[in-house]
């Protein structure tokens, strides 16, 4: 159960460093999308023998096939959240962020109903404080009566859908691999296809500081998706997705430590009461 809050840990340390690289003027977000994958596929290369395990349930058409649609939206996902960080603070970014695990949870309790509880537990109080959540998320956008929903909120929030259906649909063949061979082969696909289709030259600014950056989010990358994943088998995934919620916790203070980014107070409230309806959600 503490491996999740380590995860949250990480999840926000990877969002500041990601944000502090694509700060960069002509780092492209098509160029990280490619490269920032190859740089998680070379820190997991020496570990590959080590911790490689896929069985032959997973080389079956459908799973194949589900994996393809699961590598897709993955891209889709970073594609969206890169845009929206590139140009927008993290800080004003983080109730957007915030939707995912809301996605997640709302997921993982519909496709608890056509895939069974044997992969998805159900919890039908889960339901009213993820809408109260929802609430708090647009209270903490409305400025003079209106809705302050700008481009780039949107786009973070529609990388939060795809990352949530991303996870859930990875629960439906997770089984099949070890933690650490399910995320490898997705960098590995999301890599080659930004290789082939963007076909991003390396930028000069791309020096050796962005570079040791790069490979530092990288290995923050490998940590978190292995504890969700390992997380997401042992302990179900609306448990592990309750306690992730950490994360934007230790994203608005490093926020606020390195990026100068304070945070508004409409954004703080609508953190805790999202944090509250979680707890609540995962004590009742």
């Amino acid at each position: 159960m503490y491996l999740p809050i380590l995860g949250a840990a990480a999840l926000a340390t990877g969002t500041i460093i990601e944000r502090l690289i694509l700060k960069r003027k002509n780092i492209s977000i098509k160029f990280y999308e490619t490269y920032s994958f190859l740089a998680i596929i070379l820190v997991m290369l020496p570990f590959v023998f080590l911790f490689w395990n896929i069985s032959p349930e997973a080389l079956t058409p459908k799973n194949i096939f589900l994996f393809l649609v699961i590598s897709i939206t993955a891209i889709l996902a970073n594609l969206f959240t890169y845009y929206s960080m590139k140009w927008e603070k993290v800080s004003n970014l983080e109730p957007a962020k915030i939707t995912e695990p809301i996605f997640t949870i709302l997921l993982a309790i519909i496709f608890s109903f056509i895939f069974g509880e044997a992969l998805f537990e159900r919890n039908s109080k889960i339901i009213v404080p993820a809408l109260i959540a929802g609430a708090a998320l647009i209270f903490s956008h409305i400025k003079r009566h209106h809705l302050s929903f700008n481009k780039y909120f949107l786009a973070a929030i529609a990388g939060s859908f795809f990352f949530a259906l991303e996870l859930v649909l990875s629960r439906l063949i997770l089984d099949f691999y070890s933690p650490f061979t399910f995320y490898f082969l997705r960098c590995v696909s999301i890599f080659l296809f930004g290789f082939i289709v963007f076909r991003e030259k390396v930028p000069k600014e791309f020096d050796h500081h962005t570079i040791f950056h790069t490979f530092l989010a990288a290995a923050i990358w490998v940590v978190y998706r292995i504890v969700v994943y390992y997380g997401y088998i042992k302990v179900g995934v609306i448990s592990t997705t309750l306690l992730l919620l950490l994360g934007p916790i230790f994203t608005y203070l490093l926020a606020w430590k390195f990026l100068k980014e304070k945070p508004s107070w409409r954004n703080i409230l609508a953190s805790i009461v999202i944090l509250a309806c979680v707890a609540y959600a995962s004590f009742t």
